[in-house]
């Protein structure tokens, strides 16, 4: 409260400019626990998927009509994890140059298993000049996952284990995991780990087709909807609700999302994308 008190005696603009810092800030770090994220990469099959080797979809990110970046996400392709069949992900996340009190660069890594969860994560943000890194492995057979932190990618400044029961996503694998479910009709409660924090994700795939309009296509696209909240209260003015549009066909694309923050709310559009043989659909009638 005394945060709140000492914020609302700052200059109004001095007021916004910070807030927009902080939600670009708060974007880079959860953002892709919604987009927050076809069925689960099978061994030997080729069926409708959310992995496809190669992909690359890119995103816009706007609050209210301030575009502030871009966000970059990639299936690089398969691997081994500590013996399991797993996808390498990686994600950047860059601000616009002139974007005034914004300057925000990040790189996410997500190994994740052919189960849809994840394995290893590797988090990189800079904002002006300071890096910092979080590094987690998740060793599923010992119930428990080692999380490191520390600056420029080389120092660990801080190293913790915690236990975990059961499979757990993070930020990037999450984002793969809600193209996974999305025609599943279940309220789900995903165990979520983000900043060395154990939270849940609730998803309400409601599986309701309606339509979409992005800059990028010319005509209103077929998309389901869904919504949820994330569990964190009250950090950079995220109240933790969400709410996704995801392609209606088997690619499963996020096409549309929003994520509400304390002054507004943050438009996530896709922009770009490489798929091979995928267009997002047009909507009927």
């Amino acid at each position: 409260m005394a945060n709140l008190l000492a914020l609302a005696q700052r200059p109004a603009a001095w007021t916004v400019h910070r807030a927009i810092r902080r939600v670009a800030a708060r974007t880079a770090i959860v953002l892709l626990s919604f987009v927050l994220s076809s069925q689960s990469l099978r061994a030997q099959t080729a069926g409708p998927m959310a992995f496809v080797e190669g992909e690359e979809l890119v995103y816009n990110v706007r609050y209210t009509f301030i575009n502030l970046g871009q966000v970059r996400i990639r299936t690089v392709g398969r691997m081994n994890a500590d013996g399991h069949q797993a996808v390498f992900t990686k994600a950047f996340i860059d601000s616009y140059k002139g974007v005034p009190f914004v300057d925000l660069h990040a790189v996410f890594e997500s190994t994740i298993d052919s189960a849809v969860f994840s394995r290893h994560f590797m988090g990189k943000v800079k904002q002006d000049a300071a890096w910092d890194f979080s590094r987690y492995h998740f060793e599923y057979d010992r119930n428990r996952v080692i999380m490191e932190r520390g600056e420029q990618d080389t120092v660990v400044s801080k190293k913790d284990t915690t236990d975990v029961n059961g499979p757990y996503q993070d930020g990037l694998s999450l984002f793969f995991y809600a193209r996974d479910q999305l025609f599943s009709g279940k309220r789900v409660a995903v165990p979520t780990l983000i900043k060395e924090q154990k939270s849940t994700t609730h998803i309400d795939f409601g599986n309701a087709s309606s339509s979409v309009e992005v800059d990028a296509v010319e005509y209103p696209i077929d998309v389901v909807h869904f919504d949820g909240k994330m569990d964190f209260v009250g950090i950079f003015g995220l109240t933790g609700g969400f709410e996704g549009w995801f392609s209606n066909d088997s690619a499963r694309v996020p096409i549309l999302a929003k994520m509400k923050v304390l002054i507004g709310s943050v438009t996530i559009e896709l922009m770009e994308w490489k798929r091979p043989g995928w267009n997002p659909p047009k909507a009927k009638g």
